[in-house]
């Protein structure tokens, strides 16, 4: 894969070398030359120093032939800007763009722009754990459109010994599957909800404080 990024610091330093570790084609372009040296002596990743908005620098970095075009830089309207110019005027098929500002996400997203905030996801980790140490996992599906969250169930929770169709979680969730004594059940209407249970639950990352609290606080 030819991936092409714009943007800088350390976590473009450490995508760099995750990129180059799986076999990829690394380029990128940065508008600090010292820190364009700096990563082009620590990475075997081309490394161009401009302005990576500009259509032309971006056809002299080769998006012609890119597969993918990450923007990580510090000005959302720049990773929108960048990604835009990318899937508009190259065609690349895959873009991606930071989004420093969570506001912003949706409106990147309707947009057609995918789009990803640190600090969203940084947000429902830390309500996930603190809200309970029985939820053991959370997985960011669909570019991050979608949260899906592994929750056991325990004797205190309010929808123990509850049929699915009596129990109400906010719309666009969805309890998808249950694992009972290591043995899978689909779920239906007439399931009942048992202590022990591990449900993985489907939610939207805007919903998903209020399904978890639902399924085990009770509180809509």
């Amino acid at each position: 894969m030819n991936i092409l990024t714009v943007g800088g610091g350390k976590t473009l330093y450490f995508l760099c070398r995750s990129f180059l570790s799986k076999g990829y084609k690394v380029t990128v372009i940065n508008d600090d030359q010292s820190e364009c040296i700096w990563l082009a002596r620590r990475t075997n990743a081309t490394v161009i120093y401009g302005d990576g908005t500009k259509p032309q620098m971006l056809e002299e970095a080769g998006a012609n032939t890119a597969d993918a075009v990450l923007a990580i830089t510090s000005n959302d309207h720049d990773n929108l800007a960048i990604c835009q110019i990318a899937s508009v005027r190259f065609g690349i098929p895959r873009t991606m763009a930071l989004v420093n500002d969570p506001d912003n996400e949706m409106v990147f997203q309707q947009l057609g722009v995918n789009a990803v905030s640190i600090t969203r996801i940084l947000s429902n980790v830390m309500e996930q754990k603190v809200s309970s140490d029985s939820i053991v996992n959370l997985v960011f599906a669909s570019e991050g459109k979608v949260n899906i969250t592994e929750i056991v169930l325990n004797d205190t929770y309010p929808v123990v010994g509850k049929e699915l169709r009596n129990i109400s979680i906010p719309e666009n969730s969805l309890i998808a599957y249950i694992l009972r004594n290591d043995q899978p059940v689909i779920p239906r209407g007439s399931s009942i909800l048992q202590a022990g249970d591990r449900i993985f639950v489907i939610t939207l990352p805007e919903n998903y404080g209020q399904v978890i609290r639902t399924l085990t606080e009770g509180k809509e």
